[in-house]
């Protein structure tokens, strides 16, 4: 049940579901109290042999009728809210109950309202037949009917008599035994306008004997009117008899001065009429009779039958509108159910097709058109979206659609390889959070920018583009950081060209002049002044240093063409590890590998000279450690399908800080060094389809991995390797 009650803002609505069981507790007390008053008013009385006031009698029926009808009301309500549970419409089943609720009214107020006029109107009724006045009506006309039968009576009876005086007086001139005697008495019927007449004697021994008879037609009819009992009663009471048959008055007198002649005359007028007065007026009075005898019992059963009628007609109505609830509520449910499957993500839901052309059928009809739309159009969505999805993880270029708030929307694969958040579902956390330097950038209002971005220790230089949509900003951008690597390899390349052609042209010179002044003045100078031959020396060493710091600007500069060749990889690294071994016998050197070992198409001697800088650095870094004895270096040969890949790990000093440089020209962290060497060594790898990466190694050191696409360098291989190129001895090595 709902409560509205206004307030100064707003109406409110309080629900309490302890209302309608306190209602039908009510209506359940009220009833009760009213039964018994009703009882003991129609016991009042009924020992007085009373009926029930019309008014009062109405108004007991209302408010008997009214509790229940609300009882019933309730219970409907409660019916539709258990159906209501059932149901996948929200509400409460309140469409059920505002149903059972009009219906009932609809069908409650008329209801009573009839029942209480019928009552009132048929009590009245029954009390005007039952009162005074009606029954001094009755009485009235009863006795009309019989003053007029006692009339008539009368009237016969005193006809018969003079009749039977008459023919005793003329009995002396015409005797009754004479032929005279019938024309005398047909002539008296007649005169008198009898239909029936008849003289006749009467002893006990012989019984009723007919002496003269005017049109009796049947002698037994007269025999059995003409009763001993009724002759008896005739003579000793010196009267006549008079009755009123069916369809005839006679009378039966006995004539004046003879002990046993007695007259019987008949006439039919007004008899029938007569008779049905008669009986008409017995049967009114008696009904009349029964009716005030039973007026209490009608009252009450009239009543009672207009009670059971009405309470019937509200039941009736409660089952209807339930019914008419559920009827409703079905499709409704259904659609509900449909829309929540749809909901969920499942399109092809269908509400049933419903034959009648209502509007329900017309809304079924609407959904599911709007669901097969909603479906195709989903289908291109996501075709479109796969579509998408595809294109934008098929480029190489970085992909974010970013919200107003600063989530991200959409990120495609290369994107987040390019941040290497090490997150798989990136969609709907902060930008700033992913990266900070692109969220900054966001914040800003350049369209165009580098960023140099942190990815996990990892420095990588974006260009970013920023196209800011209505539904918030799109970056794109490429990693350029291989690209602006190579633009500073090519600058120092050119440079390192030409500061070999500039420095190299005067070092032979040098050198000649100097080994000049030795050989030419060594002699002259004292042999204990050993001053000048040192100064010669330095000029020498100090030239061959700048010869071989000019070799390596013109290695550099200009890398040989590689010879591809199938070569194998386990003889190069012997090679190498074993001039190191010889060089560095306190450091530990370990080959690992597997039988036969892997075959790389390659240049010998690049590759050779490849893993020989990357052994020496790791031998420079054991050293600047200071570990000794205790340093070692590994190296270890693997062999896939479509790779070659060598891991060389050392337990030296580590990486420096910035580690993403140290493959960049004139980067280095010795003193003496030219930074040349990874440089050489990325660009040998990157000539033969490798990849070069750099790593902390576990418990300290550097890991270095160098991958070999070994379908790509198959396609250049040039055939067999030169006889001269034989291959190292077995050393120290590990075999996995």
């Amino acid at each position: 049940m709902v409560l509205r009650v206004a307030s100064s803002s707003k109406d409110r609505v309080f629900r309490f579901p302890e209302f309608a069981a306190a209602m039908e507790l009510a209506a359940l007390a009220i009833m009760v109290a009213i039964s018994i008053a009703t009882y003991s008013v129609i016991r009042t009385h009924a020992l007085t042999e009373r009926m029930v006031p019309p008014a009062l009698s109405a108004f007991l029926l209302l408010a008997n009728l009214l509790p229940l009808v609300a009882l019933i009301i309730l219970a409907g309500r409660r019916i539709a809210r258990h159906r209501a549970q059932r149901s996948a419409v929200a509400g409460g089943g309140q469409l059920h109950v505002r149903l059972v609720a009009i219906f009932s009214l609809l069908a409650s107020i008329p209801i009573v309202l009839t029942v209480i006029a019928a009552s009132f109107m048929f009590q009245s009724g029954i009390e005007f037949w039952v009162s005074d006045r009606a029954r001094s009506s009755f009485e009235a006309s009863m006795n009309m009917v019989r003053d007029s039968q006692r009339e008539i009576i009368t009237r016969w009876s005193n006809e018969g008599r003079v009749m039977a005086a008459d023919i005793a007086s003329e009995a002396a001139q015409i005797p009754v035994g004479s032929p005279r005697f019938p024309t005398f008495l047909q002539y008296q019927t007649y005169q008198r306008s009898l239909s029936q007449a008849a003289v006749f004697r009467y002893t006990p021994e012989a019984g009723i004997e007919p002496i003269t008879v005017v049109a009796v037609p049947d002698l037994a009819v007269l025999a059995k009117r003409a009763d001993p009992k009724i002759l008896s009663i005739v003579k000793r009471q010196n009267r006549a008899y008079v009755d009123l048959a069916k369809d005839m008055v006679w009378v039966v007198t006995a004539l004046p001065g003879s002990d046993n002649l007695y007259l019987y005359v008949g006439t039919g007028e007004n008899a029938d009429f007569l008779n049905q007065q008669h009986v008409a007026a017995e049967d009114v009075l008696k009904d009349y009779r029964g009716i005030q005898s039973r007026a209490r019992a009608l009252q009450l059963q009239f009543n009672a039958a207009l009670f059971a009628v009405a309470l019937l007609i509200v039941g009736v109505a409660v089952w209807i509108a339930l019914t008419v609830a559920d009827r409703l509520v079905r499709p409704i449910d259904e659609l509900v159910g449909a829309a929540r499957l749809i909901a969920d993500g499942d399109l092809t839901a269908r509400v049933p097709e419903r034959e009648e052309r209502d509007e329900v059928g017309t809304l079924a009809n609407a959904f599911n058109q709007m669901t097969s739309r909603l479906q195709a159009q989903t289908s291109a969505l996501e075709s479109r979206r796969a579509l998408i999805e595809a294109v934008m993880s098929g480029v190489t270029a970085g992909v974010i659609s970013i919200s107003h708030d600063g989530t991200i929307r959409l990120i495609n694969r290369s994107a987040a390889t390019l941040l290497k958040t090490g997150e798989d579902n990136l969609v709907g956390k902060p930008l700033s959070l992913v990266s900070p330097e692109l969220g900054a950038l966001i914040a800003s209002e350049d369209r165009e920018a580098i960023v140099e971005v942190d990815a996990t220790g990892e420095a990588k230089t974006l260009a970013v583009k920023i196209t800011r949509a209505g539904e918030g900003p799109i970056l794109t951008f490429d990693d350029i950081t291989g690209q602006l690597l190579d633009q500073r390899r090519a600058a120092w390349s050119d440079v390192a060209r030409r500061i070999a052609h500039e420095i190299k042209n005067p070092l032979t010179p040098i050198q000649l002049a100097a080994e000049r002044l030795q050989r030419r003045y060594g002699k002259q100078i004292p042999a204990d002044d050993g001053t000048f031959a040192r100064l010669t020396d330095t000029i020498v060493r100090q030239v061959g240093d700048l010869r071989r710091m000019v070799d390596e600007f013109s290695s550099f500069a200009r890398m040989p063409k590689p010879v591809f060749r199938s070569e194998s990889l386990l003889d190069i690294a012997r090679q190498t590890l074993f001039l190191h071994e010889v060089a560095h016998p306190t450091i530990r050197f370990m080959l690992q590998y597997d039988e036969p070992g892997p075959m790389l198409v390659c240049d010998r001697r690049q590759i050779g000279q490849a893993l020989t800088n990357i052994v020496k650095n790791a031998v420079e870094a054991i050293e600047a450690k200071g570990e000794g004895a205790a340093g070692a270096v590994s190296m270890m040969l693997t062999q896939e399908a479509d790779a070659a890949t060598i891991v060389v790990r050392d337990s030296g000093i580590g990486l420096p800080a910035a580690r993403d440089r140290i493959v960049e020209p004139y980067v280095t962290t010795r003193a003496r060094g030219t930074g040349l060497g990874l440089a050489i060594v990325k660009k040998i790898v990157e000539e033969h389809f490798g990849t070069i990466s750099f790593a902390d190694n576990e418990g300290g050191g550097t890991c270095v991995t160098i991958r070999f696409d070994t379908v790509a360098l198959a396609a250049l291989d040039a055939g067999e390797a030169p006889a001269s190129e034989s291959r190292a001895p077995d050393y120290n090595q590990n075999r996995t």
